[in-house]
Parts: structure tokens; C-alpha cells; sequence
């Protein structure tokens, strides 16, 4: 460690080393403390400049950075900027010759390497953490590290067991980085990994620059619609977020017909990844339509338009992947289609992934103290296989069963129903969180920022968002008021005057006429962008119990508003905005019609019939062939012998339903190990080149 290094000294290696001339803004205060030995969270957006941060400490300190990455596409990129600046940098994953991952070691013990990445499921194998500690690193980088807590967007299993290896690993200073941490992930992610004295720097999540608009457009129409808006020169080079990889598929196939466009999912071969990846980043490629697999490492700077044509999971997920757009300082714009159909279909992803308690507790009562093999529990509740998987694996995780690496399990602890309870409620509320932020009646930009917790800078409106500036919308176009509606809206501001505010329920009642829950929400987005009013949340206690609700209460400019004034408010749904909106006929939130939105709802149901159990039962009853049964059993000893190796249940490594599934299809490359369910992005980068070794065995 190099505790004297002074400012200057800090200044050389930043402009030596790294090339620059100064620091960026929150950057240096951050580098001094961790120089210095103190443990540090940082929470800084998406091209803030965060791995500045751990990587002149690193360099500065001297000895050897380890530093976790959640995936490989990640780490690679790190690698390489490293490297090109003619620093000394292993790495080990799954993804790497074992000779390669092999010489790393060497290369660390012997001291020769400024960092070290790794997979955090490297820890779990035997010995590894025990090599580490021969030689202990300088500096420890959790990249990512919002995985860590069970509260985050992208929770991470390996992530969560890091804690338990930092111990024998220190005097080291660990350094946590992520671009998405609301205060209770910030609060998790401290606690898991023992860093009761952190230094907290939380910082930087106002984008001046990114001009954000939610559009309600019905699925039909969001592909015509993406392809108009990138038909402009000005809006590329942009990402399209598609919810699926079919879409992906679909969406890039159709904007080839607009400009050089790709689609980049898990369900690529790796090699076909890395050459969308190194297209879009040379120019060649002027769009990309992904999944949430594309992302994470990407640092392109001049990133106009990032859309999303399906509604997120996360409001920290998509504050996330916003932020890829305008890294470079110009101005740029971030646009989210939703309607009906994809709240529906989150709410069914919800019920597939938690499953109701009371399946849980069938399986829990089936379980012994004695081990037994999970085949027979199964049997004996009689539950399909993939319910069962699931039950199963949230049991593991919430201690409620304990399974060997053969998938022998036995029951656990009784304690586990309130965990499993708070998670499924948190998830749902993640989900009411982005609705809310959809339905929002205040500054786009503001909301994320106080979502992350800066309350000061969140009241603070930024200009430019559909909200603040409603005339420079694309994707919904304004029109001035009817005279019906100027009607409507003067009766809102009078039913509001000289109160305190008023429920929304309440308001539409007293309002009547016919006035939908869903009209009414329109009509207050209008007054709210004119400063007439705001919603917000409020509450009151009822028998003990605390009770939310949103209430609507005029501001003093409202309040000044008299019968003969002139109102020059905009309503959605005009022309005033894009062509392209002319052009398709895009309706705004008020405009919907019933059979539009029948059509949203049978997307909805749509989507859900994709995943019914009469589809995996089919799939399920696919006999497998003799030389399928033997690939089987193969897959079933790989899988037992990575379970050992990890410490780990087997079915937490794959699934008996995607083992058929293999073995069925016997892939023989990672496209096509891809397409089979249940093998995500993380399982093709964890185990895809292994599972083929075995198939092609």
C-alpha cells in the first residue's frame, strides 16, 4: 500500500497510466479513500466513470486487485481496456481453457499480476479461495454488486455467498460498484459483505442530457413504430430492449429494412455475440435489438436512442439500461412503450416464478429428516415436474430444505415462510413501482432520482422529459384541449380548490359523469405538466393499520386559477408530435378505444397460454431416443460432479426438465444449447462450453 501517495502523485498515475487529464466529477474523493485503505460502496450511474474507480487505487497500492464480475462479456471488456493500456491482468471463468485459468493462478501466486478477475462462483470451488489467501490481493473490486442483495433487480445466488470469503482475504480494502442500488439494496449489500465502516459515495444520477418518454402504445403497433423513429439518421445509433428473444428476432429482422440492425440474445453463439458486439461498437451496426443479456460492459459513447418496447421488470433495470444512451454528453433520448397486455404478463411471470405459499408447505410436509431422492418426494406430492423444481428451489434458498449434491433432500427449518413471503412481496412491489413510474404525474428524470434516494436533487425537474416538455415528443404527439375537456379540467381544479387534497378515488366520485379511474389519471398528467397540480403519495391509519393511496392537491399557481382565465393546456394524442405518429395513428393514453383495449387484454392471455402447464406437460411427454437416454444419463454425471465441485444441490446447476431438453435437441453449438429452455444467458456463460463437450462425447 502506498499510504503517502499525495495529490499529485494520484494526478500522475491518472494521466501516466489511465491518459487523462483530469478526474470526473465524484471520482477522485472516492480514489483517495480507497488508496487509503478504507472500504467504499460506490453508487454511480452507467458512464459515470466507475471503474476509474477501484482501477487506479488498484494501480496505485501496488500487489494484485481482485476483482468479481457477474459476466464473462463484462470481465472481457475490462480485460481488454486494461490490457491495452499495457497493465498485467488474468482472468478465470468457465468461458477459458482450463491451461489459461491454470497459468492465471501461477501468474497470481508468483505476484506478476496487477488485477485478477474472476466469476464469483469461483469461490465456491474447493481450494480456490484457500490459493487466494496464500497471497492475499491488495485491493478487492465487487463489480456489479447490487446481485448481492436479494432486494436488487438482478439477485445472484454466488453473489450473496461472497461475504463469507472476504474475511480470509483481508487487511484488503473492498471496494462495492454498481450503477443501480436503491437505499435498502445500499443498506444489503454493506451488510452482506461486512463493510460496516464503508465510506458511502452515492452520486450522479440526474442525466441532463436524456430526454425520456413513456408512450402507452398497443403491442400491434410498437414494431411499426420503433422502425419509424429509427427511420430519422438523428436517432441512431440506438438499442431497441425487446422482452424475449423471438422479438428480438422479429424487431431486428424488420429494421434491417430502416438500417444496419442485429439482434443479440443468449440464444446467440458466443462468437455471433462478440461480432454484433464489435460491430455495433465500430459503427457498422447502427442498431441493436436485445434482450437484458446486452449491456452490462458496453461503452459506447455515442448512443442516441435506447427504447424499450415492452414494460421492465425493475425501475433500477431500466434506469440502468437507459443510461446507455448519450455517455457522450449530446443529447439523447430514452423511449418506453407499455400498455395493459404487459402488466398481465408480468403479473403471470410473478405467479410462475413465486408460486403460492401453500404449494411450498405441500412440499415442505413431504420432506423427512431422513435424505431421500427427490424423484420420490415429487412422486409422492404429485405435482408436475417444473412446480415442483420451483417449490423445491425456493425451499433450498429459504432454508426450509437442505439437498446434497446427489438431490437427496430433507426438510429444514419451519422458519422459512417469512422470508419467502417478504421476497414474493417485494418482487410484486418492484412490479407496482414501474407501473407507478409509468402512470407517473411528474418529471420522468426526477422519479428515478428520487427513487435512488437523492431527495434533494429528486424535486428538481429536468426540462426535457415527455412531462416537462411535452412539445418535443416523438412517441406521443400533443394537441391543445377540447372544449370538452377544458370542461373536465376546470371542474377537477374546482373540486380540488381551497382543500388539502383529495384521494383519487374520492375525486373521481365527486366528479361523476362517467369519468373512468383511467381518464381521470390523464386529465391530472395534463394539469400536473401545466404546475396546476400534483399527485402524490400519502397515507393514514386505519385500526392500527397504515393505509397507502395517492391524493391530488392544487399548487399555489392552481389555486390563482379563476373561471375567465385563459388555460393553454396539452392533451395526448394530436399531431403536433412525430410524423410518425400521424402516419400510424398512434392514440394517446385517453385515446384507447374498448376494442384496443380487449386486444391488449388478449395479449395478455396470449402470453400466458404460451407457458401453460398443457405446453410443458407436451413437452414433457417427448420420449427420448436410445441415443437421447444415454446423453441423458451423461448430462446427469456432468451434472452431479459440478454440483460436487461448486458445492451446490444439482438442481440448483440445471434442472431435470432442461437436461431432457438437451438431450433431446443434443446441440452441437451454443446457439442451438441456447434455444432450449431454461438455458438463460447466465447458465449458456456458466456451463454452455461444458455441456457440449459432454454432447459431443
Amino acid at each position: 500500500m502506498q499510504a503517502g501517495l499525495g495529490a499529485s502523485s494520484l494526478d500522475d498515475v491518472l494521466r501516466s497510466v489511465f491518459g487523462f487529464g483530469s478526474f470526473r466529477a465524484n471520482q477522485e474523493a472516492v480514489c483517495r479513500a480507497v488508496v487509503g485503505g478504507a472500504d467504499a460502496l460506490l453508487v454511480m450511474p452507467t458512464g459515470a466513470g466507475k471503474s476509474l474507480c477501484y482501477q487506479l487505487p488498484a494501480v496505485a497500492r501496488g500487489g494484485t486487485a481482485l476483482v468479481v464480475s457477474p459476466l464473462i462479456a463484462l470481465m472481457e471488456d475490462q480485460v481488454a481496456k486494461l490490457e491495452s493500456l499495457g497493465l498485467a491482468v488474468g482472468r478465470i471463468h468457465s468461458g477459458l481453457d482450463r491451461a489459461v485459468s491454470r497459468q492465471a493462478c501461477v501468474d497470481y501466486l508468483a505476484g506478476t499480476l496487477q488485477f485478477l478477475f474472476i466469476a464469483p462462483e469461483r469461490l465456491r470451488v474447493p481450494g480456490f479461495p484457500e490459493l487466494l489467501a496464500k497471497r492475499k490481493p491488495s485491493l478487492i473490486a465487487i463489480d456489479e454488486a447490487h446481485c448481492i442483495s436479494q432486494w436488487g433487480h438482478d439477485f445472484r445466488p454466488d453473489y450473496r455467498m461472497l461475504g463469507q470469503y472476504l474475511p480470509a482475504l483481508r487487511p484488503a480494502p473492498v471496494i462495492a460498484l454498481t450503477a443501480t442500488a436503491t437505499p435498502a439494496v445500499q443498506r444489503d449489500i454493506v451488510a452482506q459483505l461486512g463493510m460496516a465502516q464503508a465510506q458511502k459515495f452515492i452520486h450522479g444520477f440526474r442525466r441532463e442530457n436524456l430526454a425520456i418518454e413513456v408512450a402507452e402504445v398497443a403491442m400491434p403497433l410498437r414494431l411499426e413504430m420503433v422502425c419509424e423513429l429509427l427511420s430519422r439518421r438523428e436517432m441512431r445509433p440506438a438499442i431497441v430492449y425487446a422482452p424475449s428473444r423471438k422479438r428480438a428476432e422479429e424487431l431486428a429482422l424488420r429494421l434491417r429494412e430502416v438500417c444496419p440492425a442485429a439482434a443479440y440474445h443468449a440464444g446467440m453463439a458466443a462468437e455471433m455475440r462478440d461480432e454484433v458486439h464489435r460491430e455495433f461498437q465500430a459503427g457498422r451496426l447502427e442498431c441493436v435489438v436485445a434482450t437484458i443479456a446486452f449491456g452490462m460492459g458496453i461503452d459506447k459513447a455515442d448512443v442516441r436512442t435506447v427504447i424499450h418496447v415492452a414494460l421492465p421488470a425493475t425501475v433500477e433495470g431500466y434506469y440502468q439500461e437507459i443510461g446507455r444512451a448519450g455517455r457522450d454528453g449530446a443529447m439523447s433520448r430514452a423511449i418506453l412503450m407499455h400498455s395493459y397486455a404487459d402488466q398481465r404478463q408480468h403479473e403471470f411471470f410473478l405467479t410462475r416464478d413465486y408460486p403460492p405459499a401453500d404449494s411450498l408447505e405441500r412440499v415442505y410436509r413431504a420432506l423427512t429428516v431422513e435424505a431421500q431422492p427427490m424423484d420420490e418426494i415429487r412422486a409422492r406430492v404429485e405435482m408436475e415436474e417444473e412446480d415442483f423444481s420451483r417449490a423445491m428451489e425456493k425451499l433450498y434458498i429459504h432454508g426450509g430444505a437442505e439437498v446434497d449434491f446427489g438431490d437427496n433432500a430433507r426438510r429444514g427449518s419451519d422458519g422459512w415462510k417469512k422470508p419467502y413471503a417478504r421476497q414474493t412481496e417485494y418482487r410484486r412491489e418492484q412490479i407496482g413501482l414501474v407501473q407507478r413510474y409509468v402512470d407517473g404525474h411528474e418529471c420522468r428524470m426526477a422519479a428515478l432520482v428520487m427513487h435512488f434516494g437523492d431527495g434533494a436533487d429528486g424535486r428538481v425537474r429536468c426540462g426535457v422529459c415527455d412531462f416537462c416538455n411535452p412539445t418535443g415528443t416523438l412517441a406521443t404527439p400533443m394537441r391543445p384541449m377540447t372544449r370538452g375537456e377544458e370542461h373536465t379540467l376546470r371542474g377537477i381544479l374546482d373540486a380540488l380548490r381551497n382543500s388539502t387534497g383529495k384521494s383519487l378515488s374520492r375525486l373521481a366520485s365527486e366528479l361523476g359523469g362517467g369519468i373512468t379511474r383511467k381518464d381521470l389519471d390523464v386529465y391530472l398528467a395534463a394539469l400536473a405538466r401545466a404546475e396546476l397540480l400534483v399527485v402524490e403519495d400519502a397515507e393514514w391509519v386505519k385500526d392500527g393499520e397504515t393505509i397507502l393511496f395517492r391524493k391530488a392537491s392544487l399548487t399555489e399557481q392552481g389555486e390563482r386559477v379563476e373561471p375567465g382565465d385563459d388555460l393553454e393546456i396539452l392533451m395526448p394524442g394530436g399531431s403536433s408530435g412525430a410524423a410518425t405518429q400521424t402516419k400510424l395513428k398512434v392514440p394517446g393514453s385517453n385515446q384507447q378505444t374498448t376494442s384496443q383495449r380487449a386486444g391488449n387484454q388478449r395479449g395478455g392471455k396470449v402470453a400466458r397460454s404460451g407457458s401453460s402447464k398443457d405446453s410443458r406437460s407436451a413437452a414433457q411427454a417427448v420420449e427420448l431416443s436410445a441415443s437421447g437416454l444415454e446423453l441423458e444419463k451423461a448430462l446427469k454425471e456432468w451434472r452431479g460432479e459440478v454440483a460436487k465441485r461448486l458445492r451446490i444441490p444439482a438442481f440448483m446447476v440445471l434442472h431435470d426438465r432442461t437436461l431432457r431438453g438437451i438431450a433431446e435437441a443434443a446441440p452441437r453449438n451454443l446457439a442451438a444449447l441456447g434455444a432450449v429452455a431454461g438455458m438463460g444467458p447466465a447458465k449458456t456463460d456458466k456451463y454452455g462450453e461444458e455441456i457440449l463437450a459432454v454432447c459431443r462425447g
